[in-house]
């Protein structure tokens, strides 16, 4: 069986060379599937494993790519929706909900855009909702979304996403540096 090499004695080595000291209490490494079971040892210490971590304000796991935040990212859509929900199901005026979906929901999902396909499924999901409670009747004629999205003048969530980027891209183009 050969040998697995050994590489936490470099590290050690460096870090002690370069100046600032591993913090040993807070330190812990996460495991793919390269690394056997074997426990990881730092200056003859044993690292303690995590299975998740929030790096910037995203969950990063070896396990499961973006299930973790895709669904808390649905959680915080349907609670953004929750909060207008009352007044949806009171106002019959169409452009109405459509700026509240707009100033309201779309924000929460767009934040932080990683997967199209299932940012464009809970939009579905919440349109969906919100034209049952003001267009029942277009919706018992079989029309499609995109005619509904017409008409209600809702934004495309992923559409959305993109031009805030540009536009954020424009903004840091246009920041000058001697702030």
């Amino acid at each position: 069986m050969p040998s697995r090499p050994n590489f936490s004695v470099p590290l050690s080595r460096t870090s002690c060379v370069i100046g600032p000291r591993v913090n040993m209490t807070k330190t812990m490494f996460m495991r793919n599937g390269l690394l056997p079971d074997a426990p990881f040892m730092l200056n003859e210490r044993n690292i303690s494993e995590c299975s998740s971590h929030v790096y910037l304000g995203r969950v990063v796991n070896m396990m499961n790519g973006l299930a973790a935040e895709m669904s808390g990212r649905r959680r915080a859509m349907w609670g953004a929706f929750k909060n207008i929900e009352r007044v949806v199901k009171k106002t019959k005026n169409i452009r109405f909900h459509a700026h509240l979906f707009d100033t309201a929901a779309l924000p929460v999902l767009t934040l932080r855009k990683q997967s199209e396909h299932a940012v464009s499924v809970i939009q579905r999901a919440v349109e969906r909702t919100m034209i049952r409670m003001s267009l029942n009747t277009l919706v018992q004629k079989g029309l499609r979304s995109s005619e509904l999205r017409r008409r209600t003048k809702i934004r495309n969530a992923v559409v959305y996403a993109k031009k805030s980027k540009v536009r954020w891209a424009g903004h840091v183009m246009r920041h000058s540096g001697d702030r």
